[in-house]
């Protein structure tokens, strides 16, 4: 059973920092594109940032040189390091795990079920 478990969230003063974790099991996690997704009440969930198995990263415009995504393949877990916090940044953050599986075709796709970011003094 594949499980993706998110840590970290929370209420946080504006410039503030938090750092989420999302632990994986069940799959290969080395292999997986991870990605943290966040969504506010009435809009779409939107990709934040994104770690590929090979490392590289990329990021919502919005949140370059603020926010940082690793992963640590030997924990099975990757993070997310959010500084100088923006009120706009308030909502739920999910946790995503992506494979294509060029040889069969294989697209396998997993959600974690989100923990809350709130920025507010």
């Amino acid at each position: 059973q594949v499980q993706l478990v998110e840590s970290g969230g929370g209420l946080v003063q504006p410039g503030g920092s938090l750092r989420l974790s999302c632990a994986a099991s069940g799959i290969t996690f080395s292999i997986y594109d991870m990605g943290w997704y966040r969504q506010v009440p009435g809009k779409q969930r939107d990709l934040v940032a994104a770690i590929t198995s090979g490392g590289i990263t990329n990021y919502k415009t919005s949140v370059k040189g603020r926010f940082t995504i690793s992963r640590d393949n030997a924990k099975n877990t990757v993070y997310l390091q959010m500084n100088s916090l923006r009120p706009e940044d308030t909502a739920v953050y999910y946790c995503n795990a992506h494979k294509d599986f060029a040889t069969t075709k294989l697209v396998m796709n997993y959600w974690g079920k989100g923990t809350l970011v709130t920025v507010s003094s």
